[in-house]
């Protein structure tokens, strides 16, 4: 059964803020984000449920194709606009004139104001990543950070606490995924007020909506912290990067080279954060952390 009107999941959820003038029109475009269908469970009984409603949607920057992104289509526009930024393929929202989402076509229309510059040499070279929905990379990774300057230690921290609070807040929130299934879901956090939160069928389509969120509100990411219900790979860690949010918690692991990038960046990653247990992995000196007690064991000879 669908849930009642008012816990209807959804995958866009943002506090509202005044979007800045110079920001691209977009036409929010949004489609359904469930498809009901019938089933048949282990014990032979057929019953209608409701499955994420993935859609492929076509990306032409001023009339050339790009790429095809596959998405929930919770919002497209600011999907589109952070996959732009979080490749570099544009520096600010005010290179885009607009953002149109036509799903009878499924496809959208991306109109700059001067052009995207070196366009075919950035997406010369393309690199799938990791995970469900794959992601791509465009050009080289590495180079497209060397400008990134996030915040120092001192004035970007986390205390266990305010994680702890956040860990709650997620685990207790509805959801696509808590009704459906089969997406990931991500959030930015300024201490523990929730500014935004995205659910796609690729953490990498999420995190470049919540980009896109940033962009055309103006939001600095250097007092935020990124929250994802993905695994940490490299991918996640460079965009969490250049939208300058330098701690990021995450319900799954960290890759290797997740790892080591947030290292080389000074980032903070938490990892197997759920409930009150989670691992630190990397930026301790941006971590105030306030241990629990152990669980103590019982004294069988007292019994």
């Amino acid at each position: 059964m669908a849930p009642p009107e008012d816990e209807a999941p959804l995958a866009f959820d943002a506090v509202q803020l005044s979007t800045r003038a110079g920001t691209p029109r977009l036409n929010q475009a949004r489609s359904p984000l469930l498809r009901r269908i019938e089933i048949v469970d282990q014990h032979g009984e057929r019953r209608d449920i409701d499955i994420p409603a993935e859609r492929p949607l076509t990306v032409f920057v001023d009339k050339r194709e790009l790429v095809t992104l596959m998405t929930l289509g919770a919002s497209p526009e600011l999907l589109v606009l952070g996959y732009l930024l979080n490749q570099d393929l544009i520096q600010r929202a005010s290179d885009i004139e607009s953002i149109d989402v036509d799903w009878s076509v499924d496809a959208a229309a991306v109109k700059s104001h001067r052009g995207v510059a070196r366009l075919g040499e950035k997406t010369a070279r393309r690199v799938v990543t990791t995970g469900c929905g794959q992601g791509t990379v465009f050009g080289d990774a590495m180079a497209q950070l060397a400008s990134v300057r996030l915040p120092p230690a001192q004035s970007a921290r986390i205390a266990q606490g305010t994680l702890l609070r956040i860990l709650e807040l997620m685990r207790s929130r509805n959801s696509v995924h808590r009704h459906a299934g089969s997406v990931h879901g991500c959030a930015l956090f300024r201490g523990t007020d929730m500014l935004v939160f995205v659910e796609d069928v690729g953490r990498h389509n999420a995190i470049d909506t919540i980009a896109g969120w940033m962009a055309v509100h103006g939001v600095d990411g250097g007092d935020k912290v990124f929250y994802t219900t993905g695994r940490l790979t490299s991918e996640m860690v460079m965009k969490s990067a250049h939208m300058g949010v330098p701690i990021i918690a995450s319900r799954n692991g960290v890759t290797a080279m997740g790892h080591e990038l947030a290292g080389k960046l000074g980032m903070t990653l938490f990892g197997r954060a759920a409930n009150r247990h989670f691992l630190c992995y990397c930026g301790f000196e941006r971590f105030d952390a306030e241990p629990l007690p152990h669980d103590q064991p019982q004294d069988k000879t007292a019994q």
